[in-house]
């Protein structure tokens, strides 16, 4: 069985994200996602989440598209890949955290794929964040 392994915030879950993970689970037999931990996304984007971590799993359970979904560690963020032991990390077009030191992390055979990018001009999280705070 080939396993998958995807992160991300999924904080305005939109269809760019139901695009990632679809792709995600094309690449094997089972795909768990790791859905960042609110302290973590404080951290490296310097704000709270609108949704909190719970309700973040919870939306991302209802597209039903993940075998596996379970938080980050809010210590060592690596963690998660040795606890998992994916055969491919699925990385978004513009996923940067914690990506600098990935393949020096992983297991040799591990494969990481970077997908493309769909429709980010109009479902890019920043932007509709920044459209749902307007409002």
């Amino acid at each position: 069985m080939r396993k998958v392994l995807a992160f991300g915030t999924f904080d305005i879950l939109h269809p760019g994200h139901a695009y990632i993970l679809t792709e995600a689970k094309k690449q094997g037999d089972h795909l768990t996602v790791i859905v960042a931990r609110d302290a973590t996304v404080q951290q490296v984007k310097g704000q709270q989440p609108l949704f909190n971590e719970q309700q973040r799993l919870k939306n991302l359970e209802k597209l039903q598209i993940a075998d596996k979904i379970r938080l980050g560690n809010t210590g060592d963020k690596y963690q998660v890949i040795i606890d998992e032991d994916p055969d491919i990390i699925v990385l978004g077009y513009d996923q940067k955290f914690f990506t600098d030191k990935l393949q020096d992390v992983v297991k040799k055979h591990v494969q990481i794929v970077r997908l493309e990018a769909f429709k980010p001009e109009i479902y890019k999280s920043s932007k509709l964040r920044a459209a749902l705070l307007e409002v």
